[in-house]
């Protein structure tokens, strides 16, 4: 399988589309290579923060060309333009889109650098501004004879060294008026006791789950005997006299009263 580099420049844009309101806009473009599933390959140019709408930038890239995929037509050249922005993400200004067998077609001996000039298609669909580079191709090289080019360097395997061990200074000596603590012992820790075991699980008991209290001293006097069966000694009060206590029953009222007239009717 044989392969030819192609090298571009972007070399300018004129009339872009202004994106920016109040400042001149950044813009950079993103050049592509489509088409080669097994090589895709892609590049950036630097952001031209002082050209505005017509931006410069001159800048040179490499790409790598499969001479049976030129030959089928597969490969397409894109350029997009975007405007580089701080807050708010990188917006799509326009982009150009150039078949790379129409460029081989076109370079007569191969030798002389060639200048073109394409329409920018801005995402609506309508044409605004004009993109400027130049191109030329080198001769064809097989597989394993070709170089590298710079557009497939994210492709190289990167070599990965450890970090360089940082050694922290030590501190200055203490001399305040209290003494420092012990240093700890080599495991990083200070031997504590460990904590004693917890009891075992008794099972909750319904009811008083401890027993009553004993009763105080000075409650634990005997009960009274009970009483005797005549009472406590005294015998009961003799019966009353047959005409009661000594007194006389009174006499009877006279006949006509008591001396007193019976009240007039």
């Amino acid at each position: 399988m044989e392969y030819r580099t192609l090298e571009v420049n972007v070399r300018s844009a004129t009339d872009l589309k202004d994106l920016n309101l109040f400042s001149k806009m950044g813009v950079y473009v993103v050049v592509s290579l489509s088409g080669d599933s097994q090589h895709e390959q892609k590049a950036k140019t630097n952001v031209d923060r002082d050209g505005g709408t017509s931006p410069s930038w001159n800048f040179p890239m490499k790409f790598t060309i499969n001479e049976s995929a030129v030959r089928q037509n597969r490969l397409i050249l894109e350029f997009k333009l975007r405007c580089d922005r701080s807050l708010g993400g990188d917006k799509d200004i326009g982009e150009v889109h150039v078949s790379v067998q129409e460029l081989l077609n076109s370079i007569g001996d191969g030798k002389a650098l060639q200048f073109l000039s394409y329409q920018v298609t801005q995402p609506s669909g309508q044409h605004k501004g004009v993109l400027n580079f130049s191109y030329r191709f080198s001769e064809e090289v097989a597989a394993s004879e070709r170089s590298l080019p710079d557009a497939e360097a994210f492709e190289r395997p990167v070599t990965v060294y450890p970090s360089p061990t940082v050694v922290e200074p030590s501190p200055p000596p203490y001399d305040g008026p209290y003494p420092l603590p012990p240093a700890p012992p080599p495991g990083g820790r200070y031997p504590y006791a460990p904590p004693p075991p917890p009891p075992p699980y008794q099972p909750y008991a319904y009811g008083y789950e401890y027993p009553p209290p004993p009763p105080p001293p000075g409650y634990g006097y005997p009960p009274p005997p009970p009483p005797p069966p005549g009472g406590y000694g005294y015998p009961p009060p003799p019966p009353p006299p047959p005409g009661g206590y000594g007194y006389p029953p009174p006499p009877p009222p006279p006949p006509g009263g008591y001396g007193y007239p019976p009240p007039p009717y």
